[in-house]
């Protein structure tokens, strides 16, 4: 599908249609889906001083034209859904599937931080519990800390930045988005659709700049929040760089999916089979709660590999433009080399290949593998990519002091029925999200998301982020009549 067109930057909400381009490429085939325009440093100088003389008025702005302006960008996604569908699956190469359903998130997200800018409205107290008090109350609302830095990944190339925009603009804080090299279109699109909205001019600028200038944006005072989502490496390197700014971070993991002993009935390991199968391996892996660890009890062992095995060979790995696939390509040559690299080393080290472990350039078959060591790369770092290893486990204890021991703590899926295991599993288990029943890589756009340990700290979903980029600030009221 031919998708390609010429994309300007946006610096201070003005497009940017003239200096140096740079051709974005479809993962799968190496052809050009698009052409942007690379800001120059005078441009970037801009969009960030524009960001932090706006603030004032973008923190001015009511919570009527902000969720107009949010409405506005979701209803366009809607309208132009199989075109948006269409280009993230030209830069990203998730097949049709995902890229549709990442669209509908999308159009969720502004839609969820329309209506949670409507009730951003703080709290009364009453001061008068104590004999000092008498007479006063405060009004606790919340404010923007100032201008925000967001730096988002390939893997979700509308969506996740919509996750920095949306909640951004809800809280009336200007924003400059440094999308991914490799997928920056979807964010400029999401350009065009805020530069048809009343937002103050400078309150947003979309950049598509290279990540080696991304330390001045990071370093500049004038930008004292950063949301970055993207690999534990960088990300921790952020915010060692500028420890007193206001940093968070979504970061990697490498995702259990545990299968207990209660869960035998045949309905039961079908079910959890076709959606570890599925969630393993959906945008190859490229997710950071994608499955990446299985742990099924031992005593279920027998039962249930062969039909995740069965599962996963029955994924359509291919083209991502045919409506039937459901893996398509990593996203460049440089990640399939190191996913290849991975396996080679895990099956060196004694694993057993049970699917799959074949790769024809970016394509790598859905690898399913199992007797991995404990130290191997593909269980203990983020592989990122369509290879899932399965773990007999002793229960409960030994899949949670598995889990715990990782580096990683982002969300765990438990398939159970037994309500004491679920409650257990939500107090012991170290980790951002734990989810019953179902698959790690379940989120909902408007619940709390993020993780512990290596996998960050603080909290995306709308109403969480925009807790995140926004402090309390008190004001006390004085000789009232209450």
């Amino acid at each position: 599908m031919n998708v390609s067109r010429f994309w300007p930057a946006w610096v201070a909400g003005e497009p940017i249609a003239d200096g140096h381009t740079v051709e974005v490429l479809h993962p799968g085939d190496g052809s050009v889906v698009g052409t942007h325009v690379v800001p120059t440093q005078e441009q970037v100088e801009t969009a960030i001083q524009a960001a932090w003389s706006v603030r004032s008025a973008a923190q001015a702005t009511t919570a009527a034209q902000r969720a107009a302006a949010l409405m506005h960008v979701s209803e366009r996604l809607l309208e132009r859904a199989d075109e948006v569908a269409a280009l993230i699956t030209a830069e990203n190469g998730k097949p049709l599937m995902w890229a549709k359903a990442e669209v509908g998130r999308a159009v969720s997200t502004f839609r969820w931080a329309a209506e949670e800018s409507r009730r951003f409205g703080g709290e009364l107290q009453r001061l008068d519990t104590d004999p000092a008090g008498v007479g006063r109350v405060a009004i606790i609302r919340r404010f923007p800390y100032g201008p925000i830095l967001g730096i988002s990944p390939f893997n979700f190339p509308i969506n996740l930045v919509a996750h920095k925009l949306a909640p951004a603009i809800a809280v009336g804080a200007p924003i400059v988005i440094k999308p991914a090299p490799a997928t920056p279109l979807g964010a400029l699109l999401l350009g065009e659709l805020l530069a048809e909205t009343d937002l103050p001019a400078g309150m947003w600028s979309i950049l598509p700049i290279e990540n080696e200038r991304a330390a001045a944006l990071v370093q500049d005072s004038r930008l004292p929040v950063i949301s970055f989502t993207g690999s534990d490496v960088v990300g921790h390197g952020i915010k060692d760089a500028v420890p007193r700014k206001h940093v968070t971070l979504e970061l990697g993991g490498n995702a259990a999916a545990v299968v207990l002993a209660d869960y035998s009935a045949e309905v039961d390991l079908d079910w959890a089979a076709s959606r570890i199968a599925t969630f393993g391996y959906y945008q190859a892996g490229q997710s950071c709660v994608s499955v990446q660890q299985v742990m099924v009890d031992a005593s279920l062992a027998d039962a249930f590999i062969p039909r995740l095995a069965s599962a996963v060979k029955n994924l359509v790995n291919g083209s991502p433009w045919e409506p039937t696939t459901v893996v398509g390509p990593v996203i460049n040559e440089e990640a399939a080399n190191r996913i290849q690299s991975w396996i080679e080393e895990a099956v060196a080290q004694g694993a057993e290949v049970l699917v799959g472990g074949s790769r024809v350039g970016t394509f790598i078959e859905p690898t399913l593998l199992i007797n991995v060591d404990p130290e191997s790369k593909v269980l203990r770092d983020e592989v990122f990519g369509p290879v899932v290893a399965i773990q007999i486990v002793d229960g409960l204890d030994d899949a949670i002091a598995r889990i715990n021991s990782s580096r990683f703590g982002l969300q765990t899926g438990i398939f159970t029925h037994n309500l004491q295991s679920a409650f257990r599993a939500h107090r012991e288990l170290e980790v951002g999200g734990v989810i019953i029943g179902d698959v790690p890589s379940f989120r909902a756009d408007q619940m709390p998301y993020g993780g512990v340990k290596d996998s960050g700290n603080g909290r995306e979903g709308l109403h969480a982020a925009m807790q995140d980029f926004t402090y309390e600030r008190v004001l006390v009221l004085t000789d009232l009549a209450l």
